[in-house]
């Protein structure tokens, strides 16, 4: 690879890096001060939170693996780091899911008209339940990511030399295969809360078709908060949902680098598109949170004011 495209791909990642680190420690501190300010935290703020701080920890492990492959890929030769980078992908990717799929239900519950027994029973139960969740999601992203340590045996690291020396043996095909399929098998897992999200964002459309008509026999022509609302939570999920989709296709673009030779360009691209949904997804948040968007007009507004003084 050229030193020219290297230079591009660092630069794209950086910026990409820069937005989502922005973005989510801006979520993040909002909500720390407000809880530190009020001597509690709501649960909407509790999940955005944790989610903020998933995705900076996920945003992290990709530029510091796209990074080595670029500029230090005899790194990867000990076997340890991939074995630590691995680990730690998975792990945070498993928690940022987990968490935007708590947020989900979180709106659908909140925002939702049913009137079903079990609905209502989980709507009641929802603001004490939410920190066991979240600590429940923790624990298991955890206990779930523990077999990628274990995929990665001397025979393995012994194929990882080998690539940056002669061509990939059969033998080693194989355990390169192994340790990939380990990693997508694992991730794949992530495509149960991605259906718990999606079946939230379809209920979330049934409520405010439901809602709708019903306004529309009582005041046509009427938009009222409920609606409004409705609508903020959908906007919220549906991005949730087309990054997911993006950022799991570029996933398996990194992963193919275990079965196919000469890949680096392609895993490199796929981390870059990677970045896109932990970077992107922190500005859809602040646009449909009132609070945060408040906040950051604020922020604009004494920025903007510095600025002007400056010039003067």
């Amino acid at each position: 690879m050229s030193s020219e495209v290297q230079g591009i791909l660092i630069l794209i990642a950086a910026g990409e890096f820069s937005l989502g680190i922005l973005g989510n420690s801006f979520i993040g501190l909002v909500n720390c001060v407000d809880w530190i300010k009020h001597k509690k935290i709501a649960s909407i703020d509790l999940i955005l939170t944790s989610l903020a701080i998933s995705r900076i920890s996920l945003l992290c492990i990709i530029l510091l693996d796209c990074n080595i492959l670029v500029l230090y890929p005899d790194v990867y030769t000990g076997g340890k780091q991939m074995r630590i980078i691995d680990y730690f992908w998975t792990l945070t990717n498993h928690l940022s899911v987990w968490f935007a799929t708590c947020l989900s239900i979180f709106y659908f519950l909140k925002i939702a008209n049913f009137f079903h027994p079990f609905f209502l029973w989980m709507k009641w139960r929802l603001e004490s339940a939410i920190p066991r969740i979240l600590l429940g999601c923790l624990v298991f992203s955890v206990f779930i990511s523990l077999p990628v340590i274990n995929s990665l045996d001397d025979d393995f690291r012994h194929c990882v030399k080998m690539k940056l020396k002669t061509n990939i043996s059969r033998r080693c095909r194989v355990h390169k295969a192994q340790h990939a399929s380990i990693k997508i098998r694992l991730n794949l897992l992530t495509l149960f809360p991605f259906s718990v999200s999606l079946i939230s964002f379809l209920l979330l459309i049934l409520s405010l078709f439901r809602h709708t008509r019903r306004m529309q026999l009582r005041a046509p022509g009427s938009r009222d908060p409920s609606t409004e609302a409705h609508v903020r939570a959908m906007k919220a999920v549906i991005s949730f949902l087309l990054l997911f989709i993006a950022y799991y296709l570029a996933y398996l673009v990194a992963t193919s680098s275990y079965f196919m030779p000469e890949t680096e360009l392609a895993v490199i691209v796929g981390e870059l598109i990677a970045l896109i949904c932990p970077s992107s997804h922190s500005l859809f948040l602040i646009l449909e949170n009132k609070k945060l968007r408040q906040a950051s007009l604020r922020v604009l507004w004494k920025v903007k004011y510095i600025l002007r003084r400056r010039n003067c």
